[in-house]
């Protein structure tokens, strides 16, 4: 058993490998399917514990990078941070520890691969929503530069996941009986899935009016700085100085809360430099957080993480924040409790509307999606549905040189290979790039440094099969298929 748990907690870790900055993709063929095989005559508690190692190592070396987060910029010191970091792992890896135990306990005996993967393939749309949900390191993520890529215009990451999670299983039963019938099987469901790749539109959407000229700023600023109020000024300077040789470019696009401070107190510091941009018939965007009086919110305000487009008075408000980085769950109903700790209000607020408008900048409609909730397909699908372009804004600084910019960037660019759309991205310090509808990168802006990223983009329209049919196909079909497995097995459970 100890062997089978270093297996187990291995096999988690390296699957990290088939993701950004790595891409060692073949990685994610293998390791599901080799947890698959370590389950094979154990006990319910000796599999759960197989399943949480396998997660702790999955989350364990997959997010290692909010460590940065909090001993860097939180000032927290290493041996707590390694602490907190490890608590967060560790209770991410619960919902491994939960999926194995209902595989193990249900559907191990019969049609125990097809319930494996189905139950793998749930638990990963369950943390797309869970606690306002950590839809990080999909397994369908690992086909972004494969020849498998296509496919995710279909039915998004979600039918990639389903792709390399069937092709490991179909493995591992080739592992357990390795003549040439069951060999072919893989090999068999390989070349059907590179096929339907292959003679997948590259083009379900079209053209829709002229390129538009855009210039991206990477402003390169230290995280340490940024938030002193003392800097302020010489930040503000900063995006002056270099955004005035670029004005007349249709669009000059600056990072998330690019100012760190309420639009309010700078709009006249700004003025000059938005209105001479809109003379010349161009946009400003920028990320800036804003005050939204509410008299029914407890504080009589709200503080939105927002993106501004300056010249022509749209904005689009941050709707799916980071827990316990931009907010506190539940953080109203245990007021006292937190009083009483001396736990502070955070401060941003989720939009008081959901369904907010499109960004509008000039003749054309952006789906915008700040920072974290680039990660969410559905929300991205539903606003870039309408939407001629998708913009990301971002503050990866957070992170340092950790592996989280390049996992975030990785799925900035699935969204755009789900929803066939140009994708822009602006970040502090990287990654600043300009995505085709195909998911490739056309241009990208050197990393931790300051720079500007000139190019140009074409704006879209039409939908995609992911966009017309969203998840619920696939996740319907992953209920009816967990339902067959319950009732193959009802007759045969294991015990503790």
């Amino acid at each position: 058993m100890r062997l089978r748990a270093f297996l187990a907690l291995s096999c988690g870790a390296i699957t990290t490998l088939s993701f950004a900055p790595f891409d060692l993709y073949a990685i994610a063929l293998i390791t599901p399917g080799a947890l698959y095989l370590l389950l094979k005559n154990r006990s319910i508690k000796q599999a759960i514990l197989l399943g949480w190692l396998f997660g702790l190592g999955f989350f364990g070396s997959g997010i290692s990078w909010v460590y940065v987060s909090i001993h860097t910029y939180g000032y927290t010191p290493a041996p707590i941070a390694a602490l907190l970091t490890f608590t967060f792992c560790a209770a991410l890896a619960v919902l491994f520890l939960g999926q194995i135990y209902l595989y193990q306990k249900y559907f191990s005996r019969r049609y125990s691969a097809l319930s494996f993967g189905v139950l793998w393939l749930l638990f990963e749309w369950l943390r797309s929503w869970l606690l306002t949900g950590f839809p990080w390191l999909y397994l369908g993520y690992a086909t972004i530069d494969t020849p498998l890529s296509a496919l995710a215009s279909i039915g998004g990451v979600w039918l990639s996941s389903a792709i390399i999670i069937s092709i490991s299983l179909a493995l591992a039963h080739a592992f357990e009986n390795p003549t040439k019938r069951v060999l072919a099987i893989p090999i068999s469901m390989l070349a059907i899935a590179l096929l339907v790749s292959y003679l997948t539109p590259k083009d379900w959407t079209e053209k829709s009016g002229e390129p538009i000229s855009i210039a991206i700023l990477q402003p390169n600023i230290p995280q340490l700085t940024k938030w002193n109020r003392q800097y302020l000024d010489q930040i503000l300077s900063q995006y002056y100085r270099t955004t005035l040789p670029l004005l007349g470019r249709n669009v000059i696009i600056w990072p998330e809360t690019a100012i760190p401070s309420l639009y309010a107190d700078v709009a006249d510091y700004l003025a000059p430099l938005v209105e001479r941009q809109a003379s010349l018939g161009g946009s400003l965007i920028s990320g800036i957080p804003s005050k939204v009086l509410d008299p029914d919110h407890p504080q009589g305000r709200r503080i939105h993480n927002s993106i501004f487009n300056l010249t022509e008075g749209t904005i689009y408000h941050k709707q799916r924040l980071v827990p316990f980085g931009e907010y506190i769950p539940l953080q109203e109903s245990f007021r006292e409790l937190f009083n009483f700790l001396n736990i502070p209000d955070f401060t941003f607020s989720r939009p008081k509307v959901a369904n907010q408008a499109l960004l509008k900048v000039g003749n054309y409609r952006y789906s915008t999606a700040i920072c974290y909730e680039i990660a969410y397909p559905e929300l991205v699908r539903q606003y870039s549905k309408n939407a001629d372009l998708i913009l990301t804004l971002s503050n990866d600084t957070w992170f340092s040189h950790s592996i989280g910019p390049d996992q975030h960037f990785q799925m900035a660019r699935m969204r755009a290979l789900e929803n066939g759309r140009w994708l822009i991205r602006s970040a502090n310090n990287g990654i600043s790039a300009i995505v085709n509808p195909q998911g490739k990168v056309v241009k990208i802006a050197p990393r931790y440094q300051a720079a500007v990223l000139m190019g140009e983009v074409q704006p879209m329209q039409g939908l995609t099969p992911y966009q017309r049919i969203g998840q619920w196909p696939l996740i319907s079909l992953y209920f009816v298929l967990l339902i067959f497995g319950a009732l193959k097995n009802r007759n045969s459970r294991l015990t503790f």
